[in-house]
């Protein structure tokens, strides 16, 4: 079987979606700082390409706020209280110019689902 080709996240083509991660999850979801510290590093990688982002927050005044060493706190916030985040992304999923999401979050079960 022919190995899968990834692409590379492009500005105007391309968006990534920072997914649930949230105070209250700090202490529940093992490795929880590690995935904090690479998701940083994603939206760096973004920033300096020119990719926009954006962040989900599952029921915020449950779960708190997005962790602040994420470093998102200038993007936008959409609140969701569905654990899929299409509903709460759709106006960009629905750009035809927008070809590849970048997805990252935690548990990725419910939270990116």
């Amino acid at each position: 079987m022919a190995a899968a080709r990834l692409g590379r996240p492009l500005p105007g083509s391309s968006v990534l979606f920072l997914c649930d991660l949230q105070e209250r999850f700090r202490d529940s979801i093992a490795a929880f700082p590690q995935i904090v510290t690479v998701a940083a590093r994603l939206l760096q990688g973004c920033r300096i390409l020119g990719v926009p982002a954006l962040v989900t927050e599952q029921r915020p005044d449950v779960l708190g706020p997005t962790v602040p060493e994420l470093g998102a706190q200038d993007l936008p916030r959409i609140p969701k209280t569905a654990f899929s985040m299409v509903g709460a992304a759709g106006p960009l999923l629905g750009d035809p110019k927008i070809r590849s999401v970048l997805l990252c979050g935690i548990e990725a079960q419910a939270c990116v689902l």
